[in-house]
Order: structure tokens, then C-alpha cells, then sequence
């Protein structure tokens, strides 16, 4: 990530909504399609990006499948029913935060 650390505590939403409108990705595919949505102002680093998608892994958000492509292993993320469920609670809590604070920042 550069540019601005306020995306840093929004990751995980970041990343289920993407997960939840794409199917499944894999890690190079997450990183720049936030990038392109954000123009460029949101850059995942592998650093902060893999050890969250191992966290939300572990914790039976998402599942990983390996597929080869052109030779090689790629490995893709998808939500489980339990992540679905998380995605639609953590957007709704997202909106109502970002509610919030444009409410706060238009005063």
C-alpha cells in the first residue's frame, strides 16, 4: 500500500467485496483491480495482502484452489458460504461507517 494508510484498517472489506463480485481471484488479480477501481490510489503490497488472505483462510472465510495455467500452479481465493455471509455484514457496517463520516466531514 502507498499513498494513504486510512485504506490499511479497510483490507479485509476491500477484499471480500472484490472476492464477492469477481468469483474468485488470485492475489496478483486483487492487487490491481483495487488499484484500477481506486486509480491507482490504493497499491496492495504482497506484505499486507498475503498474510490477511492466510488470516481469512484459516478463519474458514474464503478457500483456495489451485489451478495450473500455462504450465503453472496459480492459486485462487473464493468465499465460503460463512465468508458470503461475513461480506454482506462487514458492506453493510462499511456503508453505514462511511455514512457516518461523510456526515461528520460536511458539517
Amino acid at each position: 500500500m502507498k499513498k494513504n494508510s486510512l485504506y490499511k484498517g479497510t483490507l479485509q472489506n476491500i477484499i471480500l467485496k472484490l472476492l464477492s463480485k469477481e468469483v474468485k481471484m488470485y492475489g496478483y488479480q486483487i492487487t490491481q483491480r483495487a488499484k484500477e477501481l481506486t486509480e491507482g490510489e490504493l497499491e496492495m503490497t504482497e506484505g499486507a495482502l498475503y498474510p490477511l488472505l492466510h488470516k481469512l483462510e484459516a478463519n474458514g472465510i474464503i478457500i483456495s484452489e489451485i489451478q495450473e495455467i500455462n504450465g503453472r500452479n496459480r492459486k485462487y481465493y473464493l468465499l465460503t458460504e460463512k465468508g458470503k455471509k461475513q461480506q454482506v455484514e462487514q458492506e453493510r457496517e462499511m456503508k453505514n461507517y462511511l455514512f457516518n463520516l461523510n456526515t461528520i466531514f460536511n458539517i
